[in-house]
């Protein structure tokens, strides 16, 4: 298995990039009163990919373990149950 997954090979759709930007461009209104334009848009974005985007994987990545691992103590649980007293 490949561990530690190059994470530029994650790319956000033009959709997904479009719908972010006008998120931050409502926040940049909405909370500080600013109009930013498209380029702040962009490099406000591409921060967030290069510096967050790890984080928020990792992160991903851990609950999914743990969740995983949460549902194989069940599994063997679950099993046990099913054993029929042998007296």
């Amino acid at each position: 298995m490949k561990k530690g997954r190059n994470l530029s090979q994650i790319k956000l759709s033009d959709i997904q990039k479009d719908k972010l930007k006008e998120e931050i461009k409502a926040f940049y209104l909405d909370v500080r009163g600013e109009e930013i334009g498209m380029i702040e848009q962009i490099q406000i974005l591409e921060l967030f990919e290069e510096k967050m985007a790890p984080i928020i994987y990792n992160r991903a990545l851990d609950d999914t373990k743990r969740w995983f691992h949460q549902m194989i103590e069940n599994l063997d649980s679950d099993y046990y149950t099913l054993y029929k007293n042998e007296s």
